[in-house]
């Protein structure tokens, strides 16, 4: 079952998250990140992304001002997976070298 979002830009399936209608593997969480990582405007993102659309990232950002702690409660998942996956990484003599100030 599909949520109804008053956008005709995004959609959100029920249990998953909000996305771009037309480019679906692009989630908003996404668009966010590079908002809140980069410091972007809706302009540069779209610079950056020449595939996005300015009403696009608009309607994202809109979203996520809207659902604040459902995209943010995203991102904190995305990084706790990623630091997992990270952690999981046995350390290679040649990455302990890289990682120590100076050895290389």
């Amino acid at each position: 079952m599909m949520l109804t979002l008053d956008s005709t830009h995004l959609e959100k399936p029920e249990g998953e998250p909000a996305r771009l209608r037309r480019v679906p593997r692009v989630r908003v969480t996404q668009i966010v990140m590079d908002h809140l990582a980069h410091g972007w405007s809706v302009e540069e993102m779209c610079r950056q992304h020449p595939d996005l659309r300015p009403a696009e990232a608009h309607a994202a950002m809109v979203y996520y001002y809207d659902h604040r702690d459902e995209i943010e409660g995203e991102i904190r998942a995305e990084w706790a997976q990623a630091e997992s996956e990270r952690a999981s990484v046995p350390t290679t003599a040649l990455l302990s070298r890289l990682r120590t100030p100076g050895t290389v």
